[in-house]
């Protein structure tokens, strides 16, 4: 890929920082939940703790990113890194439940395995000031397909580390931890990164002084559209969290009795498709629109989703969620470019945070019902059906209330752009 950049070196640390983080994330999700289960905690129990580190997640979103514009970027991700450093070390060093739910709730923790906290949202605005506008779709999707690589990768190295250190003699929890540690690494690894991006990732002075808005979420003009995209999005996301990937590798681990190794390699091969969909995502978004190419992706890919636990065999009920990973993330560069096109360019970067974040909290929300239905046998695989009827609501109902509201490249010619 050319580089369409004016500041080649922060484009190339941006790109540098959401590889090492989706990578850590990719390890993080394989064995978070088997770690929680080795230190004796109940199913649901788990299903609280991963709530609420999501539902910090997104509390730390909502508060960096609607303050990144105006107290600086590159500190806003600095913090970030700081409490990812935090949240793998107090894993690490904390057997309390309670001093564990303290640690994931103020620290950046990805028990999805997706991305979390506040670095996409800000990144994709320092994206911005230092690529052309025209290139902007192009940049997400290739953005979301080395992330996604760097998490399979991450994926099938957690559970070879893990395996790899039980078979020589380490306990489980001690494998585990091992890996919460390495995890902490990584986010001083960001620090490193983050410290020396430079200042052309900042908002503009003139923007940061006069043209973005006073109030504390940083919307004036895309206030209405973008409380509609966020509740459509939080129902998208709810479902998600239903099967977030630490579930579901223990879904799979109990079902079929799959052991770290086969877990990582299923999550690897899974992760890498849903990366790699992306790249098909912008020729199609070129002929199709942003909007459609969204959601007749999508519907296709929570089908199978829902069709998962239904297979009787391992072989077959991989077979299913490797076709749903084909398709699955199609939606994701798209609906990131429909949300910066549709709003004034003043107010995107609130605009990336704040639906982000709530994202974020319908995520946290799933697994606060997934967690009891996962930890009777007879019942988890309702988590999978579920997770697809209800993302599959999602793309009828965003299909319907946006279909009217074309991104300014998809105007009739002649017509102006709706906004700044």
């Amino acid at each position: 890929m050319a580089l369409p950049s004016s500041a080649p070196r922060d484009f190339a640390l941006l790109f540098a920082a959401r590889i090492c983080r989706l990578f850590a994330y990719g390890f993080l999700a394989v064995v978070l939940v088997l770690y929680l289960r080795t230190l004796g905690y109940s199913e649901a129990r788990i299903g609280v703790l991963l709530a609420f580190t999501l539902l910090g997640d997104a509390a730390i979103s909502l508060t960096l990113t609607t303050h990144a514009d105006r107290l600086g970027r590159r500190r806003m991700l600095l913090v970030g890194a700081g409490l990812m450093i935090f949240g793998g070390a107090g894993m690490a060093v904390l057997g309390s439940f309670w001093l564990l739910l303290v640690a994931a709730i103020i620290g950046v923790l990805s028990p999805s395995g997706n991305e979390l906290g506040p670095f996409l949202a800000i990144e994709q605005a320092g994206l911005a000031e230092v690529i052309r506008a025209g290139d902007r779709t192009r940049v997400f999707a290739w953005s979301h397909v080395l992330g996604f690589t760097a998490n399979a990768l991450g994926a099938l190295a957690g559970g070879a580390i893990a395996h790899g250190l039980q078979v020589r003699g380490w306990a489980p929890p001690e494998s585990y931890r091992a890996l919460l540690w390495l995890y902490a690494a990584f986010g001083g690894a960001l620090l490193v990164i983050f410290s020396r991006l430079g200042r052309a990732i900042e908002a503009p002075r003139a923007g940061r002084a006069a043209g973005l808005p006073a109030a504390w979420h940083g919307l004036r003009e895309a206030k209405g559209r973008v409380a509609r995209l966020s509740t459509l999005f939080a129902l998208d996301a709810f479902g998600g969290g239903f099967i977030v990937q630490s579930f579901v590798a223990y879904w799979f681990h109990r079902k079929f009795g799959l052991d770290l190794a086969a877990l990582g390699g299923i999550f690897f091969a899974t992760t890498l498709l849903s990366g790699l969909s992306a790249l098909a995502a912008v020729p199609l978004a070129r002929r199709f629109g942003l909007l459609n190419t969204m959601v007749f992706t999508h519907l296709p890919s929570n089908v199978l989703l829902a069709l998962v636990p239904f297979m009787p065999t391992a072989a077959a009920a991989v077979g299913v969620l490797l076709a749903r990973h084909l398709v699955s993330q199609m939606d994701v560069p798209t609906r990131q470019s429909y949300v910066n096109a549709i709003v004034p360019a003043a107010e995107r970067s609130a605009a990336n945070g704040i639906t982000t974040t709530i994202r974020q909290l319908g995520t946290a929300l799933g697994p606060l019902a997934a967690g009891p239905l996962m930890g009777v046998p007879a019942l988890a695989g309702w988590c999978f059906v579920l997770s697809g009827s209800l993302k599959g609501a999602y793309d009828l109902i965003i299909w319907r209330a946006f279909r009217a509201v074309k991104p300014p490249e998809e105007e009739p010619a002649g017509r102006g752009p709706a906004g700044p």
